[in-house]
């Protein structure tokens, strides 16, 4: 065959593969536009379900709105229970973000003093002049004071300190994890505020979460959960047992002397706390993967992006293991230097039984030793992994242990840096710097001319040149170091960037001790208390004033004081009363505990629309009443009050609740999971306990 017929052929040839590919990428092209028009359809028609749920869950609403209007004893019961409907209605079904429905709410209640007489109502529902105290209420500046306070802590490293612990405890296992921080909030809520135990617990989960691998959403809820349990442990564990006694004394000048109560003592209220808390962490501990939301960790998205953009441009897969050096293995004795260029692994940090570990500048070089026992973090693709430590006979555990603090995302990873022509560096190699003991910096790989060299290419022993990209094991704390040398351009810029405090323990402890000291032994109201820790810290350094207002989640204080107008207007309209009176006219001829329940159920209610002090303020003299009326304890039924109030799971009104919701990314929804088997729960446990001790 000629050369010209050849060549003809191999162009057809050629034509025919070109055209080959244009149908198959046009068939794919098609398949994609399928599959987008079938997601758009698909998408489309969930938005009408959810849109239909919503106008008929709205109608139903409405509905139910002017039925009650018309059973109303007066325009203005009928009001604002319709904002309680629209207000449960907006926070199920998440219309507008949850705070932005707050601020909607009090802002009606605002304006219901110039439409008032369109109204029908004399004047507005609300007094204007009372329409934000809540942003300057006791229980708001008491939660920006704390959220300052657990920030101040957090700077000198203290919480790094506790989650530490807590994860050579419990490991990484979600289920020694929770018992472990639950049980411990619930005990510290049981003599401070609960919602100030969940502020100081909540850069430590955060702390756990990154470094675990659990996400926050499964930490947080069973945290915050017990930190409301544990404010019913002691008489001082919340707001309500706190007034409880005074309000018992006030209602005991009203009764005859064979019918006054006795008052309760500091732990008369132990056994039920204990029972919640237990029941609390074991109902998350059994029921938690189903109820609770699973959430993907930010840290751990962005570290698997990172590992991404390193294989991509360098053609790295290298990946962080921990091993153990066994007592029959052949790696007793030899040095780094013996073994790293040959197998292709980087040690980057070691601990030797009953030692420190040992990471970062300074720590390890090329002969550190290696002995029995010794636990070593390897870079190193799993492949040569694997055949390192079949050849010297290793362990590999399965998650890190040892080093899941000192190596977790949030303190090391893989970095770029840069020589620059100006940098001292030029002509000299890795080894003859010292580089992994001076800088911190483990090279892993070095990248020169568009070509990269891996660990195994002995890029340790290449002289540095001008423009060389260093691919790099270090902690961030090395890095920042790193990024003020002039040997060295950092291209890395995405890192957790964080200054602790360590040498400000002192004037943190002092002020957090002084601050307890005065909830605890003072009459002074728990904001100046607390507050006058958190600008303890602030004045002496602890924390700078930028770092206080960024500590405080706004979302948080406008959910809150967003709200407390409505409660004083159920409160001042008489609402709550006349709710409470008919729930007790439907239950009065019925047996004594169901009384008692009813009246834990309207207690319940009540705190999830109104502040829990003044549900309780309005519910004991009620039930005082009408135990003596059904011919039960009124003590008990007094008791009961002001233990239900704090069985506030349903919706993130109460201050617990709101706190934890932004950072665990929780829904309204995720609440109602959650908190509606935890209210049940809650009554259930809280009258079989009062059944058998009282």
């Amino acid at each position: 065959m000629s050369n010209s017929n050849k060549s003809f052929i191999h162009k057809i040839l050629a034509s025919k593969d070109k055209l080959t590919q244009l149908i198959s990428s046009k068939a794919v092209a098609k398949q994609h536009a399928q599959q987008k028009i079938a997601d758009w359809l698909q998408g489309r028609s969930i938005k009408e379900v959810l849109l239909q749920k919503t106008v008929s869950s709205a109608l139903g609403f409405l509905v139910t709105a002017i039925i009650l209007a018309f059973i109303s004893p007066t325009i203005q019961i009928a009001w604002v229970v319709a904002l309680l409907l629209l207000t449960v209605y907006l926070f199920a079904f998440e219309i507008v973000d949850i705070d932005v429905a707050a601020v909607g709410i009090m802002v009606i209640l605002g304006l219901s003093t110039l439409f008032a007489p369109l109204m029908g109502l004399d004047q507005g529902l609300v007094d204007n002049n009372q329409l934000f105290n809540g942003f300057a209420s006791n229980a708001v500046m008491s939660i920006i004071a704390v959220m300052i306070i657990g920030a101040g802590l957090d700077k000198t490293g203290m919480m790094n300190s506790v989650a530490s612990f807590i994860l050579n405890v419990g490991g990484t296992s979600e289920t020694r994890i929770i018992p472990i921080v639950s049980t411990t909030v619930g005990f510290i809520s049981s003599f401070m505020q609960n919602v100030g135990a969940a502020a100081l617990f909540l850069p430590v989960v955060a702390r756990i979460s990154a470094r675990s691998g659990l996400p926050m959403s499964r930490l947080l809820m069973p945290m915050g959960f017990c930190a409301v349990l544990g404010g019913t442990i002691t008489m001082v564990g919340s707001s309500p047992l706190i007034l409880l006694n005074e309000l018992m004394i006030s209602s005991n000048s009203a009764l005859p002397p064979e019918q006054q109560m006795e008052l309760w003592s500091l732990f008369s209220t132990t056994p039920i706390g204990v029972a919640l808390i237990i029941a609390g962490v074991l109902y998350f501990i059994i029921a938690g993967k189903y109820v609770l939301p699973s959430g993907q960790k930010e840290s751990s998205t962005s570290a698997s992006a990172a590992m991404e953009y390193f294989h991509d441009v360098y053609g790295l897969d290298y990946e962080l293991f921990e091993v153990v050096v066994t007592d029959n293995s052949e790696l007793i004795g030899k040095h780094l230097d013996d073994i790293e260029t040959n197998y292709c692994v980087r040690i980057i940090a070691t601990k030797l039984s009953g030692q420190e570990t040992r990471v970062g500048p300074g720590a390890l070089d090329r002969d550190t030793g290696l002995s029995a026992g010794m636990v070593l973090g390897v870079v190193a693709e799993n492949k040569d992994l694997e055949h390192f430590i079949d050849k010297y006979n290793l362990k590999k555990r399965e998650q890190l242990r040892t080093f899941a603090n000192d190596l977790s995302i949030s303190k090391a990873g893989i970095a770029e840096v840069v020589i620059p022509p100006s940098s001292r560096l030029l002509g000299k190699s890795a080894r003859d710097v010292w580089m992994r003991k001076t800088y911190g910096l483990a090279m892993v790989g070095l990248h020169r001319d568009g070509k990269t060299m891996h660990e195994g290419d002995d890029i340790r022993n290449l002289p540095l040149h001008s423009g060389d990209t260093l691919v790099v094991h270090t902690t961030w704390e090395a890095l920042m170091r790193i990024e003020k040398s002039r040997d060295f351009v950092v291209i890395t810029t995405e890192f957790p960037r964080e200054e602790l405090r360590p040498n400000k323990v002192g004037p943190a402890l002092f002020f957090f001790f002084v601050a307890l000291s005065m909830v605890l032994f003072t009459d002074l109201k728990l904001s100046v208390a607390l507050l006058t820790g958190a600008i303890g810290m602030i004045i002496s350094g602890v924390i700078n004033i930028d770092e206080a207002y960024r500590a405080v989640s706004w979302k948080t204080v406008f959910l809150l004081a967003s709200l407390i107008p409505l409660g004083l207007a159920v409160e001042q309209t008489g609402t709550a009363k006349w709710i409470a009176e008919q729930t007790l006219v439907v239950v009065g001829d019925m047996p004594i505990w169901v009384v008692q329940l009813a009246i834990a159920i309207l207690a319940t209610l009540f705190s999830l629309v109104m502040s829990n002090v003044g549900a309780t303020v309005l519910l004991v003299p009620l039930a005082v009443n009408i135990a003596i009326g059904v011919g039960g304890n009124p003590a008990l039924f007094a008791l009961t009050v002001a233990v239900a109030t704090s069985n506030s799971f349903l919706i993130p009104t109460h201050q617990v609740n709101a706190l934890i919701m932004g950072p665990g990314g929780y829904r309204v929804t995720d609440f109602l999971r959650a908190g509606g088997i935890m209210t049940v729960l809650f009554l259930t446990v809280m009258m079989l306990v009062m059944e058998a001790f009282y």
